[in-house]
C-alpha cells in the first residue's frame, strides 16, 4: 500500500459519493469482484492527505492520539448502533467485503472474491487464506457462519439485513455460501457497509465479554476501555499491510473547543470534533491539516406518530411547511451542508428532487388551524454529543415560534437518548443517520411498519409494499422508480422531516500522514504514520 502526500486539502466528494449510493451491489449472475461503482471519482476529488510513504516493512512507530466526539456505549459490533463504538471497532474487526475509501465501491477484505448464481439466490464467497484472529486462532468459514447466525438467531441490531438469508453453508474452510429467499441487490452493502457485520471467531460470545473485549482480525487489538477512552495496539499478525503506528489512544472529547485546543497544542493528533464555524480559520492554520468531503449522511427530526397531535398527518405537514431548511443547514454547518427534503444526497442515481414543502409560515399557520390545533407545545429530544443536531433543533424551535408553536429542545446524554428513543419516550427527536451506502439503508428500517429503527411509529401499507419490492428488484431503473414512489409518500406524510446532507470535516496534525477522509465516515488508522 502506497502512502501518499498532499498538503492542506479541502475537497468535496459529493459526486463520487452519490454515484456509489446509486450503484452499490447491483448485479447478479457471474463472478464479482470489487462490485459497486460504475465509475471512479475525478482525480482532483482525492481527499487523501499525502505524506511520507515507503513505510511498508517498517516497524510501527508512535502512538496516535485521536479525540472523538461521542462515547461508545459498548464494543459488541453485532449489538451496538453507536457511531462512537464503530470509530474504535473499525480498526479492530474486519468484514467479508469493504467499501473503497474514496469511491465506496465494494472490494475484497476477508473474502477474496465472490460470485452470484444466475437467479441471484446463491452468493458464494471464497475466503482469504492465512488470516488469524488476535488470539492466534485461524479464520475460516465456520467463523463467518457463526457470526451471521448469531446476528440472525439472536435478532441483534442488524438482523434485518439478513431478512432474505435462508441458510448459510460452509462446504469447506475457505468457502461460504449464502442461500437467499429472494434476489438481494444490496447484499454487499448489507454485509460490508460497516463493522456491525464484523466477523468474530466461532464461540466469541461465550468466550468473551464482547461489550468490553474483542478478538478480531483487524489491524489493531483492543487493549483497554474506560469511561474516558479506549486503547488499541498494532496487531503484528495482521493479514493486510500496516499498521504503521504502535497503537491508537481514543479519547472521548465532547467539547469541540477542547478538542481543537488539544490539537493545536499537540496533545492529540486527530479529531472529528470540528465546529463548522471554525472551518475557514483552520484552513489557513499552520500545523493543522483539514479534510472535507461530501457525505452519505442526513439530519432529520421525527415525531411520535402514534400519539396526538402528531398522529394527525396534517399537523406534521404544518410543521414541515414552517421549516426553512436552508436556514437550518446554514446555521448548523456554516455552508458545509446541503438542504434536502429527502435523505439521499443530490447527484446520486437514487436521489430524489421531490420537495413539496417550501418554507411558508402563513400556510403552516393555516394548516394548523385547519387541523384544529392551538397552542401546540412539545419537546424535541436531541443527543448532547451531536452539536449539529442540537443547533438544528434550536433553529427549528425558533422557526416554529414564528407560527405560535412552542418547540423546546431537550438535550440529553447519548445513552439516555438511545434508551428513551427505544422506549418511545419522546414527543419528537432530532439526530442523523450516517454511512448508508444503498437506498435500502436510507429508508427500509426507518419507515417500514415493523422496521427496527422506526421509533416514530410510522405505518403505511403502500410504503411497506414499495420498500419490500425495491429491496429485491435487480433492475436499477425499476428499483429507483419504486424508491421514488415510496419516498414521495414518506415525505408527504412526514415520517421523517429531513433537514440536510452534511459534509464530513476532520482535522489532524501536520505530523500525521496517510489518512483518508471517507464519505461514509469510517475511521481507519491502519494506513497512517506519525512523524511528518
Amino acid at each position: 500500500m502506497r502512502l501518499q502526500t498532499r498538503s492542506r486539502a479541502l475537497v468535496r466528494l459529493a459526486a463520487a459519493t452519490a454515484t456509489a449510493l446509486a450503484l452499490a451491489a447491483c448485479s447478479t449472475g457471474g463472478g464479482v469482484e470489487g462490485e459497486g461503482l460504475e465509475e471512479a471519482p475525478d482525480a482532483d476529488t482525492d481527499a487523501t492527505d499525502e505524506a511520507g510513504g515507503g513505510a511498508t516493512g517498517d516497524a510501527p512507530t508512535g502512538t496516535l492520539v485521536a479525540a472523538i466526539t461521542g462515547t461508545p456505549d459498548q464494543f459488541d459490533p453485532h449489538s451496538t448502533s453507536a457511531y462512537a463504538s464503530f470509530q474504535v471497532l473499525e480498526n479492530v474487526y474486519d468484514t467479508l467485503v469493504v467499501p473503497n475509501a474514496e469511491d465506496l465501491t465494494f472490494e475484497p477484505s476477508l473474502a477474496e472474491s465472490w460470485e452470484t448464481s444466475e437467479d441471484g439466490l446463491t452468493w458464494t464467497f471464497t475466503l482469504r487464506e492465512g488470516v488469524t484472529f488476535h488470539d492466534g486462532s485461524e479464520f475460516d468459514s465456520a467463523d463467518v457462519a457463526y457470526s451471521y447466525n448469531r446476528i440472525i438467531d439472536e435478532q441483534l441490531a442488524n438482523s434485518f439485513r439478513f431478512a432474505n438469508v435462508e441458510s448459510i453453508d460452509t462446504p469447506d474452510p475457505q468457502t461460504v455460501v449464502l442461500n437467499l429467499s429472494a434476489p438481494t441487490p444490496n447484499l454487499l452493502a448489507n454485509i460490508g457497509g460497516f463493522k456491525g457485520m464484523a466477523i468474530l471467531p466461532e464461540g466469541a460470545a461465550e468466550d468473551l465479554d464482547l461489550a468490553n473485549e474483542a478478538n478480531g482480525t483487524g489491524p489493531f487489538t483492543l487493549e483497554s476501555t474506560s469511561a474516558g477512552g479506549a486503547e488499541v495496539a498494532a496487531f503484528d499478525g495482521y493479514w493486510g499491510e500496516g499498521p504503521f503506528v504502535e497503537g491508537v489512544e481514543f479519547r472521548y472529547v465532547p467539547e469541540s473547543a477542547a478538542a481543537l485546543t488539544a490539537l493545536r497544542n499537540g496533545d492529540i493528533d486527530w479529531t472529528d470534533n470540528v465546529p463548522p464555524q471554525d472551518i475557514a480559520t483552520l484552513e489557513g492554520e499552520e500545523g493543522v491539516e483539514l479534510g472535507q468531503v461530501g457525505s452519505t449522511d442526513y439530519y432529520y427530526v421525527a415525531f411520535d406518530t402514534t400519539e396526538p397531535p402528531f398522529d394527525d398527518v396534517d399537523v406534521r405537514r404544518a410543521i414541515a411547511t414552517a421549516v426553512d431548511r436552508e436556514a437550518i443547514a446554514e446555521a448548523a454547518t456554516f455552508g458545509a451542508g446541503t438542504a434536502n427534503q429527502t435523505a439521499i444526497p443530490e447527484g446520486s442515481f437514487f436521489a430524489s428532487d421531490y420537495a413539496p414543502f417550501p418554507a411558508d409560515a402563513a400556510a403552516a399557520e393555516q394548516l394548523l388551524a385547519d387541523a384544529g390545533v392551538e397552542d401546540l407545545s412539545f419537546e424535541i429530544m436531541v443527543p448532547s454529543t451531536a452539536p449539529q443536531a442540537v443547533t438544528a433543533a434550536e433553529v427549528l424551535s425558533s422557526q416554529l415560534a414564528e407560527i405560535g408553536v412552542t418547540a423546546t429542545p431537550d438535550t440529553v446524554e447519548e445513552g439516555a437518548f438511545l434508551s428513551r428513543q427505544g422506549e418511545g419516550d419522546f414527543d419528537a427527536f432530532s439526530w442523523s443517520w450516517i454511512g448508508n451506502l444503498d437506498p435500502f439503508g436510507y429508508y427500509h428500517a426507518q419507515h417500514l411498519t415493523d422496521g427496527g429503527f422506526n421509533f416514530q411509529g410510522y405505518s403505511n401499507e403502500q410504503v411497506d409494499e414499495l420498500l419490500q419490492q425495491a429491496s429485491t428488484e435487480t433492475d436499477q431503473d425499476a428499483r429507483k422508480e419504486l424508491y421514488d414512489q415510496a419516498v414521495e409518500i414518506i415525505v408527504d406524510e412526514v415520517s421523517y422531516l429531513y433537514y440536510y446532507n452534511p459534509d464530513v470535516v476532520q482535522a489532524w496534525s501536520g505530523d500525521l500522514s496517510g489518512y483518508t477522509v471517507r464519505p461514509d465516515r469510517a475511521i481507519n488508522f491502519d494506513t497512517v504514520q506519525l512523524g511528518g
